[in-house]
């Protein structure tokens, strides 16, 4: 399993088995992530993927309707995304002296095909940074201070990014914050305009669809005033457009559906078909000019890595396969059809409160449950899941008894989100809709779910053990 000193070769990571990954994790990454997978039993050894299909070490296939929150929009490992990269892997991937022939073909190509007057792409490593940019941009660009998001929000997990995102969980360790930003409903026009009124505000950032609160489509015409009052108020727009963009929601960008033009766009996640980190701010020429224009200020925000050729050269091949394969025309028609049918269901099972979203970005809302499931085996852990992953027990059911992938919201533990690549089939979905009506067929309330998530936790619970010690031995041995 290792080389010299104990060290493991990229060879031998290929080998490690589930016992042995759970065991570096928790040794060196992240042990409270381990156990949360681990008690749903999620931590499955997958070994092999290919469009919708992901396979575990056993051979079994599973179906991902998760694709990554979003970052899978043209599935996994595309084979013309895979054919770019060979293009490029004996080219110079970082020369900072120079000028990237794919980094220039990539804005040009996004110049093309975002909306209204965007021009300029800064690019970065993932959807944090390019929020990181857009909020520096739109201070450096207006030489305002206030910044304006909504409530339960996710723009990232960076200090800036994380300044404007709408759940205290996530900012409360943190504080204090990015001064100077202010959060307003969602939706909500008239709390907006009294935000904006003293034209002193630099930007407003908001998601089209807000993805992590629980996939909330904002009311008709709130994105279209929201543009009007950045205009008319001297603020700037910034739509984040890194789970929403690139045909998730049935258009190139859900923006679109109002016909809105932002003044500052963030994407990230699909950009490189899910296989090479990447993200982008991408900006009118006015805007970029009034911040970098100019040599003393072209280098006031940079990124090593940032426009490396790899991705870009991912980010080129991914924009062609979207556009030539039509996969926003086939987000709109399979969403459709999708979401007819879960309301369907819907309408049969108490458990689902809400299915709302738009193209292939879906969120099945559930009842809250009643308080009191204790499962003492795991020390509360059940009782845990009940009330802050209802989510994490309805995605560990289909996992673990029907080997279909999905996950709950950040903002949102009663929502499960359906995020397959745009390019799953009508047969696909149809046999996960299958898969869903049998879980709230077998399972008739929050409690018989419980019982079902306990069993598999304590399985889990019981096998972490018996393979945290194997592993140990295993680690001692290679030591």
């Amino acid at each position: 399993m290792s080389e010299h000193n104990g060290y493991i070769s990229v060879d031998a990571a290929l080998e490690l088995d589930r016992g042995a990954i759970r065991a570096h994790y928790k040794e060196y990454i992240n042990p409270g992530l381990v156990t949360l997978l681990g008690l749903l039993d999620a931590d499955k050894r997958f070994v092999r993927a290919s469009g919708v299909s992901i396979w575990d070490q056993e051979g079994n296939e599973y179906l991902d309707f998760l694709g990554a929150y979003g970052a899978m929009n043209t599935g996994h490992n595309h084979p013309r995304i895979l054919e770019a990269l060979e293009k490029v892997k004996g080219a110079p991937n970082m020369l900072q002296t120079s000028l990237n022939c794919m980094a220039a073909a990539l804005a040009r190509n996004l110049a093309l095909i975002t909306p209204g007057n965007l021009k300029r792409s800064f690019f970065c490593n993932s959807g944090a940074e390019a929020v990181e940019c857009s909020l520096k941009l739109a201070r450096a660009s207006t030489k305002k201070q206030r910044l304006l998001y909504c409530e339960r929000s996710f723009h990232g997990k960076s200090f800036g990014a994380l300044s404007v995102t709408g759940r205290a969980k996530y900012q409360a360790p943190f504080a204090p914050l990015l001064p100077g930003t202010e959060m307003v409903p969602f939706g909500d026009v008239q709390r907006l305009e009294e935000a904006l009124r003293a034209h002193d505000v630099a930007a407003f950032i908001v998601e089209p669809i807000q993805g992590e609160a629980g996939v909330v489509v904002p009311p008709d015409g709130y994105l279209k005033a929201a543009r009007e009052l950045c205009t008319r108020y001297g603020a700037l727009l910034i739509v984040d457009e890194i789970q929403t963009g690139l045909g998730r929601t049935g258009d190139m960008f859900a923006c679109e559906h109002d016909g809105v033009a932002p003044d500052i766009m963030c994407l990230a996640k699909s950009m490189s078909g899910g296989l090479i980190p990447i993200g982008a701010c991408i900006a009118t020429e006015a805007v970029w000019d009034d911040a970098y224009g100019g040599l003393d200020r072209a280098l006031l925000h940079t990124s090593t890595f940032g426009g490396n050729a790899w991705a870009c050269a991912a980010g080129i091949a991914s924009i062609q396969v979207i556009r030539e394969e039509d996969l926003p025309g086939k987000a709109a028609t399979n969403g459709m059809y999708f979401l007819d049918e879960l309301r369907k269901l819907q309408k049969i099972n108490p458990m689902i409160r809400e299915v709302r979203g738009r193209g292939l970005l879906i969120g099945i809302e559930f009842e809250k449950p009643a308080h009191g499931i204790v499962n003492t085996l795991t020390g509360g852990m059940i009782n845990k899941l009940s009330e802050e992953y209802v989510g994490a027990m309805v995605a560990g059911e289909l996992l673990n008894r029907h080997r279909v992938i999905t996950a709950f919201t950040f903002n949102n533990p009663y929502v499960i989100r359906m995020e397959p690549p745009l390019t799953v089939t009508r047969g696909q979905i149809d046999a996960v809709l299958e898969k869903i009506e049998d879980v709230f067929t077998r399972n008739r309330g929050f409690m018989s779910m419980a019982v079902a998530s306990a069993k598999t936790t304590v399985g889990a619970f019981l096998s972490q053990q018996m393979v945290r010690s194997s592993s140990r031995k295993d680690i001692k041995k290679v030591a």
